[in-house]
């Protein structure tokens, strides 16, 4: 079996993964990026067309400059290759106002994300309900509700985003194999030796990104920190006429107390349909395992619980549904941590279900603590 040498090894070519190798790759690191699979795919957590990007993070204030730097260089990728990564459309947090909205773990986030915007000279208003229920009638916010609108706030393609920093490694000079499973890693003196499927590889630096297919590489005790959490993201009709949901923002709203009292959407990208979702936290044991099929059932409580009473110009017609998963911390943060302490072996986590936004920043800062 041959045996090639790279500076840095990445194994997982995710939202994080993928920007890393993009930011090594800037460096000129001899870089090697390995996925099992052949990303931007639909078996993780970085697909499903869009994704909310938004710089007030509720979830703490620490992630506010990551959320900035990102934005910074979806437009350096977006001007090296003329794709569009980001669409910024504003953005709207919305709360009932009833009971305190937890997400991600978070007390009062709809206030935590007003006063991080303060705070960080984020441009954003507070919007009386008649100016919300005029401009956005779609929403059905009753008279206690609260309503944070944020100038900068949009959508990125996770899909584009991800092929655009692969393409854009390989042409500064990174290598890349992708349907190459990683079957194990041993640290050799001052090397890892990476066994791959018919291949060999010697590293002096890894970085691993593999979200929730860390339970196959990590001790015990650091598996245990991580929850998988299935999700399902649902296009929904739209009725013609009642509004026009090309011109809305991407939306938050948080309407009780339980993590999963939560529903978020985007603009309609074809005029006929909406996409939007909620948040699950039932544990799944591994990736693998993940159920990929969307019942009627599932659909009729999505209805039922999620948008009844809640929003209108809707039709109870699902075109199409897609499943994705969290990698999720008891305390819904980021982890990034040095594999049995080795600071040449970082292992990252999949950033709890609020990562894609930061995952450029992510990338570019995984580099810097390798030391380049």
């Amino acid at each position: 079996m041959k045996t090639v040498s790279f500076d840095v090894v990445v194994v997982g070519l995710g939202a994080v993964g993928s920007a890393t190798l993009y930011q090594l790759s800037k460096r000129g690191i001899a870089a090697l990026g390995i996925d099992q699979f052949e990303p931007p795919h639909a078996l993780g957590s970085s697909h499903g067309e869009t994704r909310i990007t938004r710089l007030a993070v509720g979830e703490g204030e620490e992630y506010v400059a990551l959320a900035k730097r990102s934005h910074e260089i979806w437009a350096e990728l977006e001007a090296l290759s003329g794709k569009k990564i980001r669409t910024k459309t504003g953005g709207i947090l919305l709360d009932s106002g009833v009971n305190p909205w937890s997400k991600h773990g978070v007390e009062g986030f709809w206030e935590r994300t007003l006063r991080y915007a303060q705070n960080q000279q984020v441009s954003h208003r507070v919007l009386d309900l008649i100016e919300a229920n005029t401009n956005y009638p779609a929403f059905q916010l009753p008279a206690t509700g609260k309503v944070y609108w944020e100038e900068e706030a949009g959508y990125l393609f996770p899909e584009q985003a991800i092929e655009t920093q692969l393409d854009q490694a390989k042409k500064q000079g990174a290598t890349i194999w992708t349907s190459s499973k990683v079957k194990s890693i041993q640290s050799e003196g001052a090397h890892f030796r990476i066994q791959v499927e018919g291949k060999e590889v010697l590293a002096k630096q890894i970085v691993l990104t593999v979200g929730g297919w860390l339970k196959d590489f990590l001790p015990i005790s650091s598996k245990k920190k991580l929850k998988i959490c299935r999700q399902v993201l649902y296009w929904l009709a739209v009725e013609e006429g009642f509004t026009d949901w090309q011109r809305y923002p991407v939306w938050m709203w948080g309407y009780g107390a339980a993590p999963e009292d939560f529903i978020y959407g985007f603009p309609s990208l074809d005029g006929k349909t909406i996409k939007m979702a909620s948040e699950s936290f039932v544990e799944v044991d591994h990736p693998d395992q993940l159920n990929r099929e969307v019942t009627a059932e599932e659909q009729e409580i999505f209805w039922n619980t999620k948008v009844e009473g809640k929003l209108v110009g809707l039709k109870k017609q699902f075109l199409k549904t897609s499943v994705c998963f969290y990698t999720v911390t008891e305390d819904s943060q980021f982890l990034i941590e040095a594999m049995a302490g080795d600071k040449n072996f970082l292992w990252v986590s999949a950033c709890s279900g609020h990562g894609f936004k930061h995952s450029a920043a992510l990338g570019e800062h995984l580099v810097q603590r390798l030391g380049f």
